[in-house]
């Protein structure tokens, strides 16, 4: 991944961040990794625990970001849920927690502020093969 891409997939990171903490949500991990996949956000809101992954770009966008989120990275979401989950993450978290997979976009002007961002919510169901 070329250095301006980390650059803004950081900064996108950061600002969803923000975002997700102005709605409620308490950070638990960022960029959690197991083995060579890897999970953006694992934030806490209420009885819901939200796997959150995060796509940003800069304009002019061919698509829109969310259009990236895949089969394969849905697959990707859901092992590393299970990962946490089954791991030594879960010991600090209630039991009694619903999982969310979550897809949040940013798109940034080229002059480096927000234009758009947009948050999905339990935007896939988990399906455990």
């Amino acid at each position: 991944m070329g250095k301006e891409r980390q650059k803004v997939g950081r900064r996108g990171e950061d600002e969803a961040c923000l975002y997700l903490i102005g709605e409620g949500h308490t950070i638990v991990e960022r960029n959690w990794r197991r083995g060579h996949r890897e999970t953006d956000i694992i934030s806490l809101k209420g009885n819901e625990l939200h796997f959150v992954e995060v796509k940003s770009r800069t304009e002019p966008t061919v698509a829109d970001p969310e259009v990236n989120v895949n089969r394969v990275k849905i697959r990707n979401m859901v092992s590393c849920a299970l990962a946490f989950l089954n791991g030594s993450g879960r010991r600090q978290l209630p039991d009694d927690l619903e999982i969310c997979l979550d897809v949040l976009t940013v798109v940034f002007h080229s002059d480096g502020e927000v234009s758009k961002m947009e948050y999905y919510p339990k935007a896939f169901i988990p399906i455990y093969d």
